[in-house]
C-alpha cells in the first residue's frame, strides 16, 4: 500500500492505470511463456515479445529493464516458491531436520529446479550485477552457510565452503553435464550427497 498521498479527484484515474498496466504485464507474461514453449528461452527477445504481446517495444523495456529483468521476473514465482521450501517447508529441506539432511535436500531440490528451469536461469544470469550477487543466489550461498555452522563444520571457514558447494550447483555446469554428457538428475543428486556427506563429515 502507498503512503504518498493522492490529490483529491485522481483515485480513479491512478487506479485505472494501475488496472491497465496490470494487463499490460499479464498480456506481457503470457506473450512471454508462449515463445518460451515455442523456441525456449534462447528465442525470446525484447523484439519478438512486443510483436507477440501487440506493445511497442519501448513498452517491454520500460516495464523490465533489460532481456535479463524479463527472465527474472518469469522465475520470480518459481524462485519465491522454491526459498519458501528450503526456509519454512517441511523437512528435510525445511526446519527440523539435522543440518547434514538438509544439504542434501537443498542440493536435490536445486538440481531438480535447474532440469526444469535452467535455460531461463542461464538467461537471467546476464543480469548487471552479476551471477553471483543476484538476492537469490547470496540467500542460497547464506542458506548453506548457516547449516555448515549448525553441522559444527570447521576446518575452514563455512563462508566460503559454502560458496564452493554451491558452485558445483552451478546451472551452466548441470545443465552441461545432463545434456552432453547424458548424466542424469539421480546421478547428480547421489553426488552431491556423497560431497556433501564427505565435507561435514571431515570437517
Amino acid at each position: 500500500m502507498s503512503l504518498i498521498p493522492m490529490r483529491p479527484g485522481a483515485g480513479p484515474i491512478a487506479a485505472a492505470e494501475r488496472s491497465d498496466a496490470a494487463r499490460n504485464r499479464e498480456r506481457l507474461m503470457a506473450a512471454a511463456r508462449e515463445l518460451i514453449d515455442e523456441c525456449g528461452a534462447e528465442g525470446l527477445t525484447m523484439d519478438r515479445l512486443a510483436e507477440r504481446a501487440g506493445v511497442g517495444k519501448g513498452t517491454v523495456f520500460r516495464r523490465f529493464g533489460s532481456r535479463a529483468g524479463l527472465m527474472l521476473t518469469l522465475l520470480n514465482d518459481s524462485e519465491a516458491a522454491f526459498q519458501s521450501r528450503f526456509l519454512f517447508g517441511p523437512p528435510p529441506l525445511g526446519p527440523g531436520a539435522p543440518a547434514v539432511d538438509r544439504l542434501i535436500a537443498f542440493g536435490t531440490e536445486r538440481i531438480a529446479y535447474v532440469v526444469e528451469y535452467g535455460d531461463l536461469v542461464l538467461a537471467a544470469e546476464v543480469a548487471s550485477r552479476g551471477r553471483f550477487e543476484v538476492p537469490a543466489a547470496a540467500l542460497w550461498n547464506r542458506h548453506v552457510e548457516m547449516l555448515l555452522r549448525e553441522a559444527r563444520f570447521g576446518s575452514s571457514d563455512p563462508w566460503l565452503m559454502a560458496g564452493s558447494l554451491t558452485a558445483t550447483l552451478d546451472p551452466e555446469r548441470l545443465l552441461h553435464l545432463i545434456r552432453e554428457h547424458g548424466v542424469t538428475s539421480e546421478q547428480l543428486a547421489a553426488s552431491w550427497r556423497d560431497l556433501v556427506t564427505r565435507v561435514v563429515g571431515g570437517g
